[in-house]
């Protein structure tokens, strides 16, 4: 379905079912380069068994129209927007990488309509190597080469016959950065993730009860990159939990039923 936002058509996967406000709600949101359809297992589940899904593609890309965010703190003013053009009071949100700072970003602001926060993949600071920055401006397909291989932790998930997860990322970083000529999604993306700073701060504000959803072979976003986020939550008096998961940065994918499990047992709290 397509919801307008301040007059840009957004792009949500609904998981199959018709939208239904009343029901409670998750927002799924995706990281650097990517769009909706890396949450298809985990948003399908959950819309098949109780929950409002809106699994978006961010402005600008795919699907979605209007200005793609340049930093962190613009992607968590849209989720606002998004929540208020849908009629939703209150919403869980789920993100992954460079989505778990808009989904943290976004959950500090909004507060008590944050029901509940998960972070996938995460990390503060989300620091970008230069090298990493220099390619995805100037060499764009090196640097989605890249990004693949240090995303994954196995060519296929296990279990997952004639799956290659690393060529699907490559075709999907392909057409999401095609998806827009007026901006590098990739190098913009790498960006914001890069020079957010707010974290700690964004932590320390969220009333929402919080789940960490980590890689234990993630070499994008390490799990010990995620321990001061661990800590401000914990500090501010939330409801923590640790999930470690096996596999790499994409768990969706790499680890698709443990990472629903996580999810789905932490939104039925």
């Amino acid at each position: 379905m397509h919801i307008d936002v301040h007059g840009a058509q957004i792009y949500a996967y609904t998981g199959g079912k018709s939208f239904d406000a009343a029901k409670p709600t998750a927002i799924f949101i995706h990281g650097v380069l990517c769009d909706h359809s890396v949450w298809a297992l985990q948003s399908r589940y959950m819309a098949n068994h109780g929950w409002n899904v809106l699994a978006i593609d961010l402005p600008g890309h795919c699907r979605s129209g209007g200005e793609a965010p340049r930093s962190v703190e613009d992607a968590a003013a849209f989720i606002g927007r998004l929540m208020d053009a849908a009629g939703l009071e209150k919403a869980a949100l789920i993100g992954h990488s460079w989505g778990s700072l808009i989904a943290m970003e976004a959950a500090a602001r909004l507060r008590q309509r944050i029901s509940h926060l998960v972070l996938v993949g995460t990390a503060f600071p989300m620091k970008v190597s230069p090298a990493l920055l220099d390619s995805a401006l100037n060499t764009p397909e090196k640097a989605i080469a890249m990004v693949n291989t240090f995303s994954r932790a196995t060519l296929s998930p296990p279990g997952g016959a004639g799956s290659w997860v690393y060529g699907a990322g490559m075709a999907l970083g392909r057409r999401v950065l095609a998806s827009n000529a007026d901006t590098n999604l990739l190098h913009a993306g790498f960006v914001a993730c890069d020079r957010y700073a707010g974290g700690e701060a964004a932590m320390a504000g969220i009333t929402a009860p919080v789940l960490f959803v980590l890689g234990e072979q993630d070499q994008m976003t390490s799990p010990r990159a995620a321990r001061g986020l661990v800590d401000a939550a914990q500090a501010a008096g939330r409801q923590v939990k640790v999930q470690m998961i096996p596999n790499g940065h994409n768990q969706m994918t790499e680890s698709p039923d443990e990472t629903l499990f996580a999810i789905r047992d932490f939104l039925a709290r």
